[in-house]
């Protein structure tokens, strides 16, 4: 399918992940459309899959979850499915991908405390070896797309 990315829209793009609240009006500005013209390009951006969702950015530490971690998973055999199925129904589960290598999952999770992270992995060790990492801070998060060169 042929992207529907054109200069004009790559403006709005950058303009909506900057700030999804910002109004059509001041995005016209910045791009050189009217407000009902920005308001059409997002629509249809919207409906062919290329905008997928508005969100808040939240903080952990202030919602009161003073660790954030990256858990990868090494499934046991006959486990991964069954990890699947359930790993969607964790609160503390912000992110999930299933990756190639040596580990199947790789999981960012967010825990009150170190005592909510010894609990969050005697659990899953059922399913395979975990191996942990304690995030001290955030040195690229929620980085914009930018249009592709060339």
């Amino acid at each position: 399918m042929k992207s529907e990315i054109d200069r004009l829209n790559w403006g709005i793009l950058q303009c909506l992940q900057e700030n999804s609240r910002e109004s059509f009006s001041s995005i016209g500005r910045k791009v050189g459309l009217t407000p009902p013209a920005v308001a059409e390009r997002v629509k249809k951006m919207e409906d062919l899959g290329i905008i997928t969702g508005y969100f808040a950015r939240v903080s952990h530490a202030m919602a009161g979850y003073q660790l954030k971690a990256i858990i990868t998973l090494k499934a046991f055999m006959g486990k991964l499915k069954p990890f699947l199925e359930m790993v969607v129904t964790l609160d503390e589960v912000v992110n999930c991908y299933r990756i190639t290598g040596n580990e199947n999952i790789i999981m960012e999770v967010i825990l009150r405390d170190q005592f909510h992270l010894e609990k969050f992995i005697d659990k899953h060790i059922l399913y395979g070896e975990t191996r942990t990492h304690i995030i001290l801070s955030d040195v690229v998060a929620d980085a914009p797309i930018k249009k592709r060169k060339g």
